[in-house]
């Protein structure tokens, strides 16, 4: 069993139909259509919602998508139309809100990979290969892979696992056009992003993005290279056959998973809330992976 710890009441705001709680983001609808994403401070792991939050991290992951959505506006758009807060909406949504185009999502993380870590690990050490891809013998984790790969996923309901698929089953689900246009898409923001970050010191070892349709243009949706969305790694200190530092939640997994939190992930159990000095820590490294990658001081 896994999923929220304490699964949050949605806020009412006149004129928006609340859809969805997710993980991070309320989904509203506003009187015109559109979709109102607000980003939330709560943070996951081990498949958890956690009870407690991150301060800031859901204005640190719409900035820092709103940031990325400029580098990467040559290659395809994007679905903001707006970050004014609705009317009538708390003044804590400012920041954190975006108001965006409604699309045709298609049912596919579409995830690209550059270095091996995850579970495109544990696929590569029983069958030398990621999402049915080939990949050479003697990688180890942390590996930069000879280029960077498309590895699929199925988006699973919040407390369950996104099951990695191959290339052809998301062909098979979406089309061949379709597909052929995420795994472009998605490795031409990958290669993007991975180059921007690597000139501040940042390995981009992998990420995810979401896409729909707006018509007949693919439009990239939800968060972009956010640490939420991706794994930032400090490129000083990359060592590959071991896990890397990195720019997430990697303080919560290693509480979580430490003799001092006293939970046990194989349990049924909920996880405890998080100490403080594990919040703070926390909520520097989203704060430094904003900084270092946009050059800009948050305040």
């Amino acid at each position: 069993m896994s999923g929220f710890v304490e699964k949050p009441e949605p806020l009412q705001v006149p004129g928006l139909v609340h859809l969805h709680t997710g993980k991070v983001r309320e989904l509203y609808q506003n009187e015109a259509g559109d979709l109102v994403m607000v980003a939330s401070d709560r943070i996951s792991a081990f498949d958890w919602v956690l009870p407690t939050e991150i301060p800031d991290k859901g204005r640190v992951l719409t900035q820092l998508s709103l940031w990325w959505f400029d580098q990467i506006g040559d290659l395809l758009p994007n679905h903001v139309l707006s970050t004014a807060v609705p009317e009538g909406a708390p003044a804590d949504w400012a920041g954190r809100t975006l108001v965006c185009k409604s699309l045709q999502m298609v049912p596919v993380e579409a995830v690209a990979r550059g270095y091996l870590t995850g579970s495109g690990l544990l696929e590569y050490n029983e069958s030398r290969t990621v999402c049915g891809l080939a990949l050479p013998e003697g990688l180890v984790d942390g590996s930069e892979l000879p280029a960077p790969i498309f590895t699929p996923a199925t988006k699973a309901a919040v407390g369950e696992h996104d099951e990695n698929v191959s290339y052809e089953e998301v062909a098979r689900q979406v089309g061949a056009d379709t597909a052929a246009q995420l795994r472009q898409a998605t490795l031409a923001v990958y290669s993007r992003g991975r180059d921007i970050a690597r000139d501040r010191g940042i390995i981009l070892a992998d990420t995810k993005f979401e896409f729909g349709f707006d018509g007949e243009t693919l439009v990239v949706a939800d968060e972009v290279l956010t640490p939420d969305s991706s794994r930032f790694w400090p490129a000083d200190q990359w060592e590959p056959g071991h896990a890397q530092p990195s720019y997430d939640k990697q303080f919560v997994r290693d509480w979580l998973t430490s003799a001092e939190s006293g939970w046990d992930r194989k349990s049924e159990q909920p996880p405890p809330p998080l100490p403080q000095e594990v919040v703070d820590r926390t909520r520097a490294k989203y704060l430094e992976a904003y900084e270092r990658l946009t050059g800009m001081s948050w305040s």
